[in-house]
């Protein structure tokens, strides 16, 4: 049995199933993980949601997965460059939705001591604050009333982790970090808009990995959403987002055993800026 953590396919379905191939990929033994985004930009989206969730994989939830949860409650946020509209037509849509808002944003694993993450963790967070904190927006996504956190979700700020942050503020700084974090300062204080490879930051930040006094350096941390950083090694960390989408690779990663990364070559559903 292998255990395989795979990076951010966003709807690029016919890649995924070429990399499943690759790695031998048996559904009867083996076990997936996704570090989120599974959905959109690419061309088949709804193929990748129901492939994830009808072979029981993990995932985690990525900026684009709540994304999705939130254009089909809120459809105002829908924009042209989604393609989610098969996902919000499908028959299946709302049992697929309502599947994918009950993911987790953190998931750890004892027996190998990996974690799993989508994008980052402030410098301030250990393992113990950073699962304490996605239960939080977890408890709300799978509310009830979870349509009313979309309304307040997106922004940037707050900009920094305090104790004192309460509701949505609170909430929307949790999301931030586990969706779209890539740098931040010493202090913690994220640097959102930043999306390049390490080196085109401004100066005072530092990839969120890079900081050497962050309390989740003892952490084994699997995580995507940043493409232009690539396969990454390095400083307790593993990136998996190796931009598939614009033309990269699909990347999967072995947990179990010695770490191991199979790639494979992707055509581009999307050229960048695109």
């Amino acid at each position: 049995m292998a255990t395989w953590a795979i990076g951010d396919v966003q709807g690029c379905y016919d890649e995924l199933c070429a990399l499943l191939k690759r790695i031998n990929f048996d559904p009867a033994a083996d076990r997936l993980w996704f570090a989120g985004d599974l959905v959109n930009r690419g061309p088949k989206s709804l193929e990748v949601l129901r492939f994830v969730r009808d072979i029981g994989a993990v995932t985690v939830l990525g900026n684009h997965d709540l994304h999705l949860l939130a254009s089909a409650r809120l459809p105002h946020y829908r924009k042209h460059k989604d393609t989610l509209h098969q996902i919000h037509d499908a028959e299946d849509g709302d049992e697929l939705l309502d599947w994918l808002r009950r993911r987790p944003l953190l998931h750890h694993d004892p027996d190998s001591g990996y974690t799993l993450i989508h994008a980052g963790l402030p410098p301030q967070w250990d393992l113990q604050q950073a699962s304490a904190c996605a239960r939080e927006v977890e408890t709300v996504l799978r509310s009830e009333d979870y349509g009313h956190f979309f309304e307040v979700m997106y922004g940037d700020e707050p900009s920094q982790w305090s104790e004192d942050l309460s509701g949505n503020e609170r909430l929307r700084f949790i999301v931030n970090c586990f969706t779209r974090l890539r740098y931040c300062d010493a202090q913690g204080r994220l640097a959102l808009q930043e999306k390049g490879p390490p080196g085109s930051q401004p100066a005072g930040f530092r990839p969120w990995f890079a900081w050497p006094r962050r309390r989740s350096r003892d952490m084994k941390i699997l995580f995507g959403h940043w493409s232009t950083l690539g396969a990454w090694d390095g400083d307790g960390v593993h990136a998996l987002d190796t931009g598939c989408l614009w033309g990269g690779k699909l990347t999967a990663f072995r947990v179990d055993g010695e770490p191991q990364r199979t790639e494979f070559d992707c055509p581009g559903a999307r050229k960048p800026h695109l």
